[in-house]
């Protein structure tokens, strides 16, 4: 995109305001969001399982998903619990930088050595609208849903095409943003070592269920965010999913700024202002 289309862009666009109902978290150090609350205050974690629990997919389900689908499960399961909703009546956007790089890798694979033996169950859970899938048949959900690549933009991306269905439609929506490690020659390519997931409901209107408004506008800054932990920078370098943390961290601080990568050439930056009108799992107490 031409530098002054992106101004264009970034100078026309109206300010968004989503208000947070819910967040959810995981990953291997990172349970959930209490789990991040102690990072984000420099406590021990509350280190997860290495396999997320994922219950609220159907037992036979949780035994042959991926890993990818399991994590977008499970922090959308926290963050549809902590905002009182019902998961069946809320338009989904599910948001991956690289997919599944473990089937991927395993098609890549397959395809150069021995393309007659490609498993088609393996290619299904390959796409990136998998972990959508999943989740709306297992929550009997039949609202919109969408997914989301923009590279290490996918979760700002993904943030601004949910903020913007709930403010256009007048509905609720559900934001989840995950990434796993790669596997093989695919990992060197995407640098992606750790796997990150994290989800949010946010709905157009201020209820008893928000935690506090989020404005977001397009702008030409560079990423830029809160002072985070010391190893946060490591896990954003080797997890584009865990860009949300300079978010995250905004929710816990009750109140500030950030800039997110919305593409290669647009920022999206977040203001964020506590409510109070709901307690949230991010404000500790010390």
């Amino acid at each position: 995109m031409p530098a002054s289309r992106s101004r264009m862009r970034a100078e026309g666009m109206k300010t968004l305001r989503v208000y947070l109902e819910g967040v959810g978290v995981w990953s291997p150090s990172l349970a959930n969001v209490d789990a991040l609350r102690l990072w984000l205050t420099g406590r021990p974690p509350i280190t997860a399982n290495t396999k997320p629990p994922a219950t609220i997919l159907p037992a036979n389900e949780r035994r042959r998903a991926p890993e990818s689908v399991l994590i977008a499960a499970e922090v959308a399961a926290q963050a549809v619990a902590a905002s009182g909703r019902a998961a069946s009546t809320l338009t989904c956007v599910f948001a991956s930088a690289f997919g599944d790089q473990t089937i991927t890798d395993y098609l890549c694979a397959t395809l150069a050595h021995a393309p007659n033996e490609l498993s088609p169950t393996r290619f299904h859970n390959s796409v990136h609208n998998a972990p959508a899938g999943y989740w709306t048949i297992a929550t009997d959900c039949q609202a919109p849903s969408n997914a989301v690549c923009a590279g290490r933009a996918s979760f700002g991306a993904g943030l601004l095409e949910a903020a913007t269905q709930a403010c256009a439609d007048e509905k609720p929506v559900l934001l989840v943003c995950s990434d796993i490690a790669g596997t093989g020659p695919l990992a060197e390519i995407t640098g992606c070592h750790h796997a990150f997931g994290c989800a949010l409901v946010l709905s157009p209107k201020a209820t008893a269920r928000g935690m506090g408004s989020l404005d977001l506008q397009l702008t030409l800054a560079a990423p830029s965010g809160p002072d985070l932990p010391a190893d946060a920078a490591a896990w954003i370098a080797s997890n584009p999913s865990a860009t949300a943390l300079s978010l995250l961290a905004l929710l816990a601080n009750n109140g500030s700024d950030c800039v997110l990568a919305a593409s290669d050439q647009l920022g999206l930056r977040a203001h964020w202002e506590t409510t109070h009108l709901k307690s949230t799992h991010l404000e500790g107490t010390a």
